[in-house]
């Protein structure tokens, strides 16, 4: 389980400069349009375009659902903003609001494989931005709208989903509303109220705060037990000052005129307002085991180590990202408009809501998979007071929340397109979940819970400094920068940053245990033909060995190497100084995500020609890194062949490679020979009934290098795939070796995949 006690707030994980570089590095933005069908004939073009588009406009028209079976609509959704109210940073216009509203197209792919775009519409005037809106139904399939001032956005949303036949949902009222209320739903119950009782404070009247109260009381919360409060008090019947028609709706008859009055005796409490609203004195004068949602961002209204000093039997949550029961919104928004859009749902009502957070709650509740327990230093965390909400790289989320909301919309009657086998439809939306983002923060997640000391070997280099300021700003730990002090000082303040205590700089041949680097190394090598002077040579001059040297003693805990050499050669600079994991052979896996699937590739790396023993122990050993991943390996042996079709010595030693797995009795899936066709397609694997793998595989072993090498860099450059590795797996120390040239990005990622210690 989580620590018992709530995390300290980080500091923020980035500069400002590395956020504009982000922003910048490539193609300008976050976004880029790829079509989905092959133009490379002039058929293709001819289909494309004129004359064969004219059959599915005729199609159209005669039938305008057809649009949903010929064009994108059916999976695009706009993200717009007039920018007058940017996240806590205020009315900064439309244009300034495109990088978040681009953002936001990122997270509804990357969560949900929605396809959206963002549209910025340069206007405060309500009227004017309603009309921009309500001609764009043809083009999308739902409209999210976002960052914009009260109360503009609740006359906005209201009139666009009059005039609409799409769903038109306020993300920043909805969204926040219903993971709020799935977080309500576990804390009472872990509390034993019942919400026909229970007490409940609102501190902000604004989108979300107003969102929240109206959802609560759809789900059954009485009017007379939830007081909303804003700046000027409580809004009660009678009031003037500063009212508007959403505040009157919820005003009520109390004597309660301060927030302080209405705290009293309370049950739960929802903060949509700003830092410190929350005094310690509030807190102690709640009800007994009281629920405290302090969700202001980016400081909530009291932190929970606030909350611990005054009482220990709080359930508190946030909208932080760094304590326990984070009420995030990309829990919400890209599964509701999955779900809506699959249906084909004419509007996001109140039943389809409480459906999402329904289903959210429930999921807390059920035993985590490896993937979320990785992410809690191999603890599994358990349903409780710190517990109460899924996280957002929870993996079911995909398949439980599109498909609560699918069925509640067809429920409710709002739904075009009935979804007829349920199972089906949640089997289709866990395939389309991204693995590898949600593993690489996984493995940040964990580290940052135990930080370590990573050698970055090639200090002096410019992108290696600026990965290991940001290793360093992530929390994911200490760096080490092996290389001369002036130089690296000197690049540093070439780069615009300054010394920090948490960044160590060591001189390899100035530090104090440069003798016992050159002994352990001698102690190694004396009967390879090395004198001591040798191995003192190699501790001065060589990084990578000096680097490897201070792993293998427990000076560090990993190493990241590779920019500036060859990764045959950072591979052997390692090896003379670290040895294999006894039990284990050393290889190269290399990580590649290609729409959607994440499969585990080796050995990419180390063995040129594997015979079949070794091909055997490659076996087991990417077995082992895709469950250090949190898969369950399916491993497919590949030859050109399958199943001895054609014949060829290659495909006898793959085959040899597999008996040899049968006599091992080896705890995974595995089969071969097979093409790589037959291993990654369904379709093509069923017409091998006798195949032992119960689906498409995770893990390759490709028969030999060149082949491994020359698929993962086809698929990085031609297919569009992200390939990360080749990770060495099998050393007794963790080391990484990235590529010549690789950026800072990769590098961090690299350096995190070390401290992590995927191979074991």
């Amino acid at each position: 389980m989580p620590s018992d006690k709530p995390q300290p707030a980080q500091r923020p994980t980035f500069t400002d400069q590395e956020a504009l570089l982000f922003h910048n590095q490539g193609k300008p933005g976050k976004l880029e349009v790829n079509p989905t069908k092959p133009m490379a004939t002039q058929r293709d073009l001819s289909l494309a375009y004129s004359p064969g588009v004219a059959v599915p406009v005729r199609a159209i028209a005669e039938d305008p659902s057809r649009a949903y079976d010929y064009t994108s609509k059916g999976n695009m959704v706009a993200v717009i903003s007039n920018g007058t109210a940017i996240l806590g940073l205020g009315n900064l216009g439309a244009l300034a609001s495109k990088p978040v509203m681009e953002g936001k197209a990122v997270l509804f792919k990357r969560f949900a494989d929605v396809d959206s775009i963002d549209l910025e519409i340069a206007t405060e005037d309500v009227d004017a931005f309603i009309n921009a809106v309500r001609y764009l139904g043809p083009s999308f399939g739902g409209i999210n709208l976002e960052d914009i001032r009260a109360p503009d956005c609740f006359i906005i949303e209201q009139r666009l989903r009059e005039l609409m036949d799409i769903p038109v949902f306020h993300d920043d009222q909805h969204g926040t509303a219903i993971i709020s209320l799935a977080g309500l739903i576990n804390a009472l119950d872990l509390t034993g109220r019942d919400i026909r009782n229970t007490k409940l404070v609102c501190n902000g009247a604004g989108a979300a705060g107003i969102a929240c109260l109206e959802l609560v009381k759809a789900m059954g919360f009485p009017n007379e037990n939830v007081i909303l409060c804003d700046t000027k008090g409580v809004i009660y019947k009678g009031r003037e000052e500063g009212m508007n028609q959403w505040k009157s709706a919820h005003a009520v008859d109390t004597d309660a005129r301060t927030l302080a009055d209405a705290m009293k005796g309370a049950d739960v409490v929802f903060g949509l307002s700003a830092k410190g609203a929350f005094t310690p004195e509030m807190i102690a004068s709640m009800a007994p085991n009281p629920i405290i949602f302090a969700m202001a961002n980016p400081d909530p209204e009291i932190t929970p180590e606030e909350v611990a000093e005054i009482r220990d039997d709080a359930i508190v949550a946030t909208g932080r990202s760094d304590y326990p029961n984070q009420i995030n919104n990309v829990l919400g928004f890209p599964y509701i408009f999955r779900g809506a859009l699959d249906v084909r749902a004419t509007t996001i009502n109140d039943a389809m809501k409480i459906a999402a957070a329904k289903a959210l709650a429930q999921l807390a509740r059920e035993d985590v998979p490896d993937q979320v327990a990785a992410a809690y230093r191999g603890n599994r965390p358990r349903y409780g007071r710190e517990y109460i909400i899924p996280v957002p790289f929870d993996p079911r989320l995909i398949s439980a929340i599109p498909a609560a909301v699918a069925r509640a919309a067809m429920e409710s009657g709002v739904a075009g397109r009935p979804i007829v086998d349920m199972d089906a439809y949640r089997a289709e939306l866990s395939a389309r979940r991204d693995p590898i983002a949600g593993t690489l923060q996984r493995i940040h997640s964990k580290i940052r819970r135990a930080p370590k000391r990573v050698v970055f070997a090639e200090g002096e280099e410019e992108p290696v400094i600026r990965a290991a300021f940001a290793f360093a700003n992530s929390g994911l730990g200490w760096p080490i920068l092996v290389g001369r002090d002036q130089q690296v000082l000197e690049t540093m303040a070439g780069l615009g940053l300054e010394p920090r205590d948490d960044i160590e700089i060591v001189n390899a041949r100035l530090t104090r245990r440069n003798k016992d680097y050159a002994d352990y190394l001698y102690a190694r090598l004396q009967r390879r033909g090395y004198l001591w002077r040798d191995c003192q040579r190699l501790v001065n001059t060589d990084r990578n060995t000096f680097g490897a040297c201070m792993v293998a003693t427990g000076d560090a805990d990993a190493m990241i190497t590779g920019v500036t050499r060859n990764y045959s050669i950072a591979l052997e600079d390692i090896r003379r100084v670290i040895d294999p994991k006894p039990g284990h052979r050393v290889i190269g896996v290399s990580l590649a995500l290609a729409r959607g699937r994440t499969v585990l590739v080796a050995d990419t790396a180390i063995h040129e020609m594997p015979g079949a023993e070794e091909l055997a122990d490659i076996a087991v050993e990417a077995a082992g890194v895709a469950r250090r991943l949190g898969y369950e390996p399916r491993v497919a042996l590949l030859a050109y062949s399958t199943f001895g079709h054609p014949s060829g010595e290659r495909s006898e030693r793959v085959r040899e490679a597999v008996k040899i797995l049968d006599k091992r009795h080896v705890d995974f899936e595995y089969d071969g020979e097979m093409s790589a066709d037959v291993a990654l397609n369904r379709d093509a694997m069923a017409a091998y009934p006798f195949c032992r793998l119960s689906g498409p595989a995770n893990v390759l072993v490709m028969p030999a290098i060149h082949s491994a090498s020359i698929s993962t860099r086809m698929l990085q450059e031609l297919g569009g795939s992200t390939v990360i590795g080749p990770l060495l797996v099998g050393l007794d120390k963790p080391v990484q070796i990235v590529g010549l040239g690789a950026t800072d990005a990769d590098i961090v990622n690299m350096a995190s995949i070390a401290a992590y210690n995927i191979g074991g």
